[in-house]
């Protein structure tokens, strides 16, 4: 049935009327005050699409929520499930939606939780996730009579120095890690430089894959798996080749790993779900280039920067003047006229989001992170 078919509709104001209601369309229900709009709507259909649902209640469940009356009117007839959203909500917060508030969304984020297939965003491919037998029998079966590294993953893509991280290495008797791809002994006081992204792999054993060395592989392969919550890298010594075992779900090719769906994973309102440039809000806040600069001709001591403003003495004009300075960037002269490469490093920062200035004696280190632009954020 494709309409909704209302006859003798008496609640409230309306006078015995006759409706023919379309499904599947955006129906609008216009009329005076007291004209009977929200007794066709609510106290009518809505009404009886509650009655009918209720009904469908077991005698023993519909003595608790008690009963409903049959609204005043002959017959309705196409009728679906029905909602009500309260219409005098002045809610303006964006995380409450028709989903959130009909309680549909809970179940919505249950049943994709439950039936969704994790897919690689770089290869493509469906990800998987192996038991720990299943690793040791391809271990044996793709790598046998082959000499491997036996790799536990601990720092992946991050920035810093992580001297901690080797000094309690050292205290659990291991000896050598790989970092950014190279084989390094481990030592006391070692670091890395702070500012770059690294990888960083635990060395557990270095073997050739036989049946000998059955019993030494699964020891190594359970130590793997223990130092990096269930990830194992084996590494071909001969071709350099990374395989990825994960007892989570992984792009065996690529390394990349997802947690296990979840209905916080289909959540705007879960950190482990919201996207991460809005944070679930639905909207993002950017630097409009255009307002920021308005007028080209003028110069960044005169205001050409309008979040800065004019030239005075401040802490952040301090940090410009010297900035510029260093990279020989003219402040009296017009905007437009400043090279873009160099107008670039002054408001947006380098490609490792921090630029450093160095007194001549070396006595104080200005870190301008992110450039001008990234100072402006910090503000709001």
């Amino acid at each position: 049935m494709s309409n909704i078919e209302i006859i003798g509709a008496r609640e409230n104001n309306l006078k015995n009327i006759d409706v023919s209601i379309p499904k599947n369309k955006l129906v609008v229900i216009t009329g005076l005050s007291g004209s009977g709009k929200s007794s066709l709507a609510f106290q009518t259909i809505y009404a009886e699409g509650q009655r009918r649902y209720l009904d469908s209640f077991s005698n023993y469940a519909r003595q608790f929520v008690g009963g409903i009356e049959r609204p005043d009117v002959d017959s309705i007839t196409g009728l679906s499930p029905v909602i009500s959203i309260e219409q005098k909500s002045t809610n303006k917060n964006p995380r409450s939606t028709v989903g959130t508030i009909t309680e549909i969304y809970d179940f919505l984020r249950l049943l994709y939780a439950k039936v969704a297939i994790p897919i690689s965003y770089i290869s493509g491919e469906p990800m998987r996730k192996f038991s720990e037998e299943e690793i040791l029998q391809t271990i044996h079966q793709k790598q046998n009579q082959k000499k491997v590294a036996i790799l536990a993953p601990l720092v992946k893509g991050r920035k810093g120095h992580y001297r901690e991280l080797f000094e309690s290495l050292i205290k659990k008797g291991y000896n050598e890690v790989v970092v950014d791809g190279e084989y390094l002994k481990l030592h006391h006081k070692m670091q890395l430089d702070r500012y770059k992204i690294h990888n960083i792999e635990l060395l557990i054993d270095k073997l050739s894959v036989n049946e000998d060395q059955s019993e030494r592989i699964t020891q190594s392969v359970r130590t793997a798996l223990k130092e990096s919550d269930g990830i194992v890298i084996l590494q071909d010594l001969d071709s350099r080749q990374l395989f990825y075992y994960s007892k989570m779900l992984m792009d065996a090719e690529n390394g990349i790993s997802y947690p296990e769906p979840s209905a916080n994973t289909f959540s705007f309102n879960s950190p482990f779900g919201a996207c991460p440039a809005c944070k679930g809000m639905g909207e993002e806040y950017t630097v409009s280039f255009a307002q920021c600069i308005p007028d080209g001709q003028i110069s960044l001591l005169k205001g050409g920067l309008h979040p800065l403003g004019e030239s005075r003495e401040n802490q952040w004009w301090n940090h410009v003047r010297k900035f510029s300075k260093a990279h020989e960037i003219d402040l009296t002269a017009p905007i437009s006229s400043i090279p873009t490469e160099k107008l670039n490093l002054l408001l947006f920062g380098n490609t490792q989001g921090q630029l450093q200035i160095t007194e001549r004696d070396n006595s104080k280190i200005h870190q301008f992170e992110d450039g001008i632009f990234g100072m402006v954020y910090k503000c709001f």
